[in-house]
């Protein structure tokens, strides 16, 4: 391959990770990203074993820890609003734990002297010529580049353009999920409180930022395409959803219409026969998104630096890489898809039966045998890839 320029659409943590990895084996990256600029807040992901020994190697567990949310215990509440039982944070938090927005600003920081974003724009569409991948945008200019890589999620343009229209690869598992910041009413300091009743599941905590929630909402929405909605349209939603739920929920809603940072979509699995298609591949959940606790954004990065250093090894021949890297990632994402394909039923039961039963098993988790049970099965899924070091240029 001669020419070694790649296009990553996605700036959120797998495209930013694999242009760290690609510089390092000597190629030129691009990343365009949809947005106008970095997304802020998100989730809180957390790192475990072997991903944290990537974290390592890429210098960044340093600045990693300076962001961590540093979770304390979560308290489940049961009937009547009233505590249930107590859960150590350590079994969520992983090693160390970070929110998915300080996280993708670190990779930026670390990329961008050597990295060209371009915000603001998307892939239109595709077309591959004997030596490189010709590639339209909405708004700049075609250009080409020798190697596409689509790192843009679940809802992925690149798949779309290069594989197929999202509807073939997309298996949703029956619920929604929203997350969004408010005022810190509950003066909560680096601990979390979730509440249920059927069908809808709430979970706030506070850490870095001592006067803001993190709330995250998951609802039972069979079928529902959320993200295709307005913000408006799901603020509405989500107040109909809720409207009826009861402890501090009504105050939390009414942190809704001044949320930035509302992020709403169904929870979902992306399920394909094989992630790349001539000189185009897809990482992270663009490729095999296996929903909350599949432990996506460390296997997505593990996964941007196996498919930099597959094409080192293979001096660039992108079809060998390819081939190589999907052996290797197929079964470390079987195994979070099925850790992740329970998450909603673990997180909004949709019935007073299987809330009952729920929380059951969740009392087990402060008990240490069955704490230990459950600390390795979140760590099964991160630990299913085992980091490797591929052999980097040498300097001239």
């Amino acid at each position: 391959m001669t020419d070694r320029t790649v296009l990553v659409s996605g700036a959120g943590i797998a495209g930013p990770a694999a242009a760290w990895w690609l510089h390092r084996h000597g190629y030129r990256v691009t990343v365009v990203e949809t947005a106008p600029a970095l997304r802020p807040g998100g989730q809180a992901v957390d790192f475990r074993g072997e991903q944290v020994k990537l974290l390592r190697a890429m210098g960044l567990l340093d600045d990693v820890r300076r962001h961590e949310t540093a979770m304390g215990d979560q308290t489940l509440l049961g009937p009547g609003a009233r505590p249930l039982l107590t859960v150590p944070g350590a079994a969520w938090s992983g090693e160390v734990e970070i929110l998915r927005g300080d996280l993708a600003r670190i990779l930026y920081d670390h990329t961008k002297d050597h990295t060209e974003y371009v915000f603001g724009d998307r892939v239109t569409s595709l077309t591959e010529t004997g030596d490189g991948v010709e590639v339209t945008f909405r708004h700049g200019a075609p250009r080409t580049f020798g190697l596409v890589v689509g790192a843009d999620g679940v809802h992925s343009g690149v798949r779309a353009a290069a594989f197929g229209p999202e509807e073939r690869f997309r298996r949703d598992l029956g619920f929604g999920i929203a997350g969004f910041t408010a005022p810190n009413h509950l003066g909560l300091d680096h601990t979390s409180v979730m509440y249920n009743e059927p069908g809808r599941g709430v979970t706030v905590g506070s850490h870095r930022l001592p006067d803001r929630l993190h709330v995250s909402l998951v609802f039972a929405a069979d079928g529902a395409d959320l993200n295709r909605s307005t913000p408006d349209e799901q603020r509405a939603l989500l107040a109909r959803l809720f409207a009826n739920t009861g402890w501090e929920v009504p105050q939390l809603l009414e942190a809704l219409p001044a949320a930035s940072d509302l992020y709403v979509d169904s929870i979902s699995q992306i399920h394909l026969g094989r992630w790349s298609a001539g000189r185009v591949v897809l990482l992270g959940d663009a490729a095999w998104c296996a929903g909350p606790g599949g432990s996506g954004t460390g296997l997505a990065m593990m996964g941007a630096q196996v498919l930099a250093g597959e094409l080192a090894a293979a001096g660039g021949d992108h079809v060998t890489a390819f081939a190589k890297y999907e052996q290797r990632l197929r079964k470390p994402a079987t195994v979070g898809q099925k850790n992740g394909k329970g998450s909603g039923n673990f997180l909004a039961p949709p019935t007073a039966a299987k809330l009952r039963s729920r929380n059951r098993a969740y009392r087990m988790l402060s008990k240490p045998l069955f704490g230990k049970v459950f600390t390795w099965m979140t760590d099964r899924a991160a630990n299913a890839l085992e980091y490797r070091e591929y052999p980097t240029p040498t300097p001239a």
